[in-house]
């Protein structure tokens, strides 16, 4: 996918040095030239959107979380993270929609007859998934906060259901009597509705990465 996208339409291959690393280490042609790497905790600018980056604790090579702020809209970005530290929540604060992962329900992850059990132990540890109750809670840390919607991402196939994370969520955020929040669950095989977050300061337009995709493509 990332290769091919490269290939077409000469897209920045924007990640810290070591994903990079891993990333041509599996194979990624040496076609694909246009990096743009920056520190791991950097902040930088892609058009109009300023992007703060944070690490997360995972079992990859330097993973990252991204916090996306454009005008008076802002957006977090956590999946791939087996626990929440304070940083992260640190970095939250602001956002007004979070893309959060529910990667499985407690239960159908034990009762999973596919998985074995150091999967099932690596899933669980601080550097494997969040569970929905997990993320429920992250969510309870950011209230009552900026925060107006939540998506949920990255929902195992066997272990979770859209069902399943939507009610632990939803339940969580009206004990916190925080019914107006909005919920969604992204789909993997599904595009997901369009959101308005915040408004574009006035005379602060650049050229938006939609527009210069579909400019290249022309």
């Amino acid at each position: 996918g990332l290769e091919v996208l490269c290939h077409k339409f000469d897209l920045p291959i924007y990640c810290n040095r070591l994903t990079a690393e891993a990333l041509r280490s599996s194979g990624l042609s040496e076609r694909c030239r246009n990096w743009r790497l920056f520190g791991t905790g950097a902040e930088f600018s892609i058009c109009d959107i300023t992007v703060q980056t944070f690490p997360v604790p995972h079992d990859a090579v330097d993973p990252l979380g991204f916090v996306f702020q454009g005008g008076s809209g802002c957006l977090g970005f956590i999946t791939d993270l087996g626990y929440v530290t304070k940083l992260i929540t640190e970095r939250l604060r602001q956002v007004q929609t979070l893309v959060v992962e529910t990667n499985h329900d407690e239960k159908l992850l034990q009762n999973d007859t596919h998985r074995p059990w150091p999967v099932k132990q690596r899933i669980q540890s601080r550097h494997g998934h969040l569970s929905n109750t997990a993320a429920a809670g992250v969510i309870e840390e950011l209230l009552p906060g900026k925060i107006e919607r939540v998506v949920l991402g990255h929902l195992s196939r066997d272990c979770n259901t859209p069902a399943l994370a939507l009610t632990t969520v939803r339940a969580s955020l009206e004990k916190c009597g925080r019914n107006d929040v909005e919920t969604y669950c992204a789909m993997q095989f599904e595009i997901s509705p369009r959101f308005r977050i915040g408004d574009t300061e006035p005379g602060a337009f650049q050229w938006t990465f939609e527009n210069a995709f579909f400019q290249n493509a022309l």
